[in-house]
């Protein structure tokens, strides 16, 4: 396949949804890509939607509302086709309409929020899937090109002036408060953009995983621009 991914052993690439849920992670690979060249006009969609407050969930009754142009209908009929995949698969989808998500600035050395780099951990078996239909797209990097946050002694060590306990206490408090999922890019690190279109699963840190977990940004929004985004 001739695209900008193809030569990166941390994604693999498949053809259609059947393939995308039912290849297994392996080795260094953690993300897979549906890679879609899509016809459609996403961008009418995002203006014909109202957002409120900061993020807005857009259901299908919603997408089925509105009054589009021949490009516009194109989009939705692939939003609508890829929201039934997922469903019938026996995930959760949501679309979102969104101007930016919360911040954590709590600390001036860590942040817990999306735009950090981080992986997601479930009790039980799952992946992450997203595509982003328009605006800005998330990164992901190789774990190879990351260090988690709290190896660094630096860090390690403000955050033990934090917590009040053992050592054994330190690492629940670590879990509880999420810090042991974000990481800080080594300074060679190239993080790679997922584009635009395509349907992406990415490794998840639960039980059964056999793979390292993906590492994963939101990223920052382009000013007076909204993101639509299918997640779950």
């Amino acid at each position: 396949m001739n695209n900008i991914f193809s030569d990166n052993n941390q994604i693999g690439f498949v053809t259609t949804f059947s393939e995308l849920i039912h290849t297994d992670f392996k080795g260094e690979m953690n993300a897979l890509c549906w890679h879609r060249n899509l016809d459609g006009d996403f961008k009418e969609i995002v203006n014909r939607l109202s957002l409120n407050e900061n993020i807005t969930e857009i259901y299908p009754e919603d997408l089925i509302a509105l009054q589009l142009s021949e490009k516009g209908n194109v989009a939705r009929e692939i939003i609508l086709n890829d929201l039934k995949l997922l469903t019938d698969f026996g995930a959760s989808p949501s679309l979102n309409l969104l101007k930016c998500y919360e911040r954590d600035d709590e600390f001036d050395f860590i942040s817990t929020d999306v735009y950090s780099f981080h992986v997601d951990r479930s009790p039980i078996a799952t992946d992450t899937f997203l595509c982003t239909y328009h605006g800005t797209a998330s990164d992901i990097v190789s774990n190879s090109q990351a260090e988690q946050k709290i190896l660094i002694p630096e860090i390690r060590t403000k955050l033990k002036e934090l917590h009040d306990g053992n050592e054994e206490e330190f690492e629940d408090f670590l879990k509880e408060n999420y810090f042991d999922l974000h990481y800080q890019l080594h300074e060679n690190a190239t993080p790679i953009n997922l584009g635009l279109m395509h349907l992406w699963r990415l490794a998840v840190e639960h039980p059964q995983q056999k793979v390292q977990p993906c590492i994963h940004r939101a990223p920052v929004e382009n000013e007076g621009e909204y993101r639509l985004l299918l997640i779950c």
